[in-house]
Parts: C-alpha cells; sequence; structure tokens
C-alpha cells in the first residue's frame, strides 16, 4: 500500500472472540494525544507530514484478560480493541518526518554488508566439518535474507530516489534466489494494499471454510503437512512457484517488466548453476545454493507467518476490513537474536512498515518507538518463541468468521495433531 492514500473511513470492528467485550468509553482518562507541532514540507512522492491529529481515546477492555491471553499464545502483550474513527492517515500522520528521509549511504552500507555476510558464510560452508554445516547453511540462509530485504526496499522504492537504481539493485539482488524482482513486487503491493484481507491478501491466507473437505486426500495431506507442522516455516517455496511464474496474473501493462525480472532469473539459472555444478559438481550445489537457499526460504516464511498470523487477529471479508486496524492492530511485531535483525535488515521491525512502506529499513526501529509511544495499546508484541510457534502449527489453520481460526481437526481430533501438540516445545 502507498503511505499518500487517502484516508480511509472506518467500521465498526467487529470484537474477537479472544477478547473480552469492550466497555463504552466514559471520561477522557488515559487519552492517547498523538501528533508532532514541527512538520516540515511534504516531499512529493513520500509519506505526508500530519498538520494535527485528534487525541484517541484507547479501549478499556480489561488489562488481565489480555495479559492471560498473551500468556497463553506466546505473546508479550496483545493489543487492545482498535478504536473507531481512527484512519491508516491519522497514524502516518503521527510518525515523526525523518524516519521517511532516505539515506543513500545507509542504502548501501545495507548492499555491501550482505556481500560481504554471504561470501563469508559462504567460506564457512567450504570449511566447516559435516557436523557443523547445518549451522553454516543456517547462517549463509540468514544472509542471503539480506539480498531479499533489500531488493524488498527497492521494490517500495524506500532504498534509493532514483527508481532505475532501484529497479536494477532490486533485480540484481533478487536473481540468485530465484526470485523474479517485479512479479514479487506486484504481488507484495498488492499484500501492503489488502493486508488481512480474507480474499485478497497475497502473502498469505487461512483455509477457506469447506475448502479442506472439499480436497482431494492427497491435497488434504498437502495442506496437513504445509500449514499443520513445522513445515509451515518453508511455505513461501510453494507461494513463489505458484505467484510469480504465470504471466496470467499479470496484466498487458505490467508484462514487459515481468519478461525483464524473468530475463534476469533465467539467466542467473542458465550460467549461475551450469558454473556452479561443473566447478564443485551436484554435491557443491546442493551445498553452496541449494541449502542456503532453503535457509532464506525459512526466514521468509517465518517472518511472514508470525507478522500476520495470532489467534486474536482476524482475516476479514472486504466489506468489513478497515485498513488502519489491518496494518497496525493486525501486524505482529517479533524480537528475534541481534544477528538475526543484523543479517537481514530489520525486516522483522514490521508493524511501521505496513503503516507507511515507504519508511527504510534503517529508520523503522525508530518509528516502531513512535508507534509504540502513540498507538503501543493496540499493538501485539512477542518475542520469538515456541508457545507462539505451536499454536501457529497446530491451531491456526481455517478460518472461522466467529473464533478467527479454527484447527484442520476441529471437528474430530488427528493424531497427526494431537502428537505435535504433545511434544512440540511449549517454551517462552
Amino acid at each position: 500500500m502507498q503511505c499518500d492514500r487517502p484516508g480511509v473511513v472506518m467500521v465498526a470492528a467487529r470484537a474477537s472472540p479472544f477478547l473480552p467485550p469492550r466497555p463504552a468509553i466514559s471520561g477522557r482518562a488515559g487519552q492517547l494525544h498523538v501528533g508532532s507541532p514541527l512538520m516540515p514540507q511534504h516531499r512529493p512522492g513520500r509519506c505526508p507530514p500530519p498538520p494535527s491529529v485528534a487525541a484517541v481515546e484507547p479501549s478499556t477492555t480489561d488489562d488481565q484478560e489480555l495479559a492471560r491471553l498473551a500468556e497463553e499464545y506466546g505473546y508479550l502483550k496483545i493489543g487492545k480493541e482498535f478504536p473507531k474513527g481512527v484512519t491508516l492517515s491519522d497514524i502516518v500522520k503521527s510518525l515523526p518526518p525523518e524516519v521517511m528521509e532516505l539515506d543513500h549511504a545507509k542504502s548501501w552500507r545495507a548492499v555491501g554488508l550482505t556481500l560481504s555476510a554471504v561470501a563469508g558464510s559462504l567460506g564457512l560452508v567450504a570449511l566447516a566439518p559435516w557436523y557443523l554445516l547445518p549451522f553454516a547453511w543456517f547462517l549463509a540462509g540468514t544472509a542471503a535474507t539480506g539480498m531479499f530485504v533489500v531488493g524488498h526496499d527497492c521494490g517500495h522504492r524506500s532504498f534509493h530516489r532514483n527508481n532505475l537504481v532501484e529497479d536494477v539493485v532490486g533485480t540484481v539482488m533478487m536473481a540468485p534466489l530465484i526470485y523474479p524482482f517485479e512479479p514479487w513486487r506486484i504481488k507484495h503491493n498488492a499484500h501492503h494494499a489488502h493486508t488481512n484481507k480474507l480474499e485478497e491478501d497475497t502473502a498469505w491466507h487461512p483455509i477457506r471454510p469447506g475448502q479442506f473437505e472439499k480436497s482431494s486426500p492427497a491435497w488434504q495431506w498437502s495442506l496437513r503437512l504445509m500449514l499443520g507442522s513445522p513445515l509451515k516455516c518453508f511455505t513461501s517455496i510453494a507461494h513463489w512457484a505458484m505467484l510469480h511464474f504465470n504471466i496470467n496474473l499479470y496484466t498487458e501493462k505490467q508484462r514487459p517488466r515481468v519478461l525483464v525480472s524473468w530475463a534476469a532469473v533465467a539467466a542467473f539459472v542458465v550460467l549461475g548453476f551450469p558454473a556452479i555444478i561443473a566447478n564443485l559438481g551436484w554435491g557443491g550445489f546442493v551445498k553452496f545454493w541449494l541449502m542456503p537457499w532453503l535457509g532464506y526460504h525459512f526466514w521468509m516464511s517465518t517472518f511472514t507467518v508470525v507478522h500476520h498470523t495470532a489467534p486474536h487477529i482476524p482475516f476479514k471479508d472486504a466489506k468489513d476490513w478497515n485498513a488502519a486496524e489491518a496494518q497496525l492492530a493486525g501486524s505482529v511485531h517479533c524480537n528475534y537474536p541481534a544477528w538475526v535483525d543484523t543479517l537481514t535488515h530489520d525486516i522483522a521491525w514490521h508493524v511501521p512498515h505496513h503503516v507507511c512502506a515507504k519508511i527504510p529499513w534503517y529508520n523503522l526501529r525508530a518509528a516502531t518507538e513512535s508507534l509504540r509511544e502513540n498507538w503501543g495499546v493496540y499493538m501485539t508484541e512477542a518475542n520469538f518463541n515456541w508457545r507462539m510457534m505451536k499454536s501457529i502449527f497446530t491451531e491456526l489453520h481455517v478460518y472461522d468468521k466467529e473464533k478467527n481460526y479454527i484447527p484442520i481437526d476441529h471437528a474430530k481430533p488427528e493424531k497427526f495433531f494431537t502428537v505435535q501438540r504433545k511434544i512440540l516445545p511449549n517454551s517462552m
């Protein structure tokens, strides 16, 4: 989504069944004041600075109940019910203007860090004894995720003021991942425009009611494995294959740029893969490209699922959907180890990125702190932990209008899930 879109009129938010009913608000105690009195002139193409933002009163939802639910599901905090009358424009206007500013030096330093990290981690793969290879592969996959994040900022026009530079850098950085830049950019922008909208969100959404039952036994088991187990942390591979290489998914106007991205990916496959195999053999191809690529997809899948999947955060039909609620309250902030944040350029500081996709990665922390100060009572936060992931793996499968999610085996327990519920760790 673009930050300079007009504010969307708020519709009444449906209370989540995981939250207590919201009582009527009385008085002005605990008002949340947002806005900044000093704002520079708006620069075209960037998020507009706010002239002023009205004070918003937070919900008086029972704090103890929210804390109990957060503990039960593995979160540090669960946000209160999102208030009526708040628009996405209100939230964007509350951000300090400096978080929108581009710094070309920081952008290029990210490229240098990522290329150095990829080269260094592949060196470790070459030197590591067999029993340390999984760790070296995981490090290399994390470093490779930085290549995607650089391309990600290029796609959101938050890398450089020159769009041609962004197109070239994005295409080059994503080609070794066999990720075509332009098809990804188009579908990813649709994800931002329709975050947590049941039919339109292109990143991830629950299984539709009745979809599982109508599927063949083979497809049902595919859904169990890919959406109902730790393999969910690799489902971006299916997303990559299904959405980015079908020309029929793109308009006539989009197709020339899509073909250029496909050509870049094809060039790496045609030139890069044979070169790797010729010099290192098929074993070297698996060791130096395939395994780090799988590590990259672990983070690609995990970031996406964690950011947008929680028992109390609903997907909604278009008629009930609201941009402000979906982008702020419908995106989860998750803390990962510092080395992961460094190699992936803070992509996990994700809530401000959904509030305004033009914020460059190096300003996401400052933007997060601003959102916490002004809107923090509505935000959900977590540390990356087993309890949260166990719930995502074993419970959050099928869309349910009243409960948000129900598990695939909601009607009759299945051993495939009951065993996981017993053996997967429950630690925070």
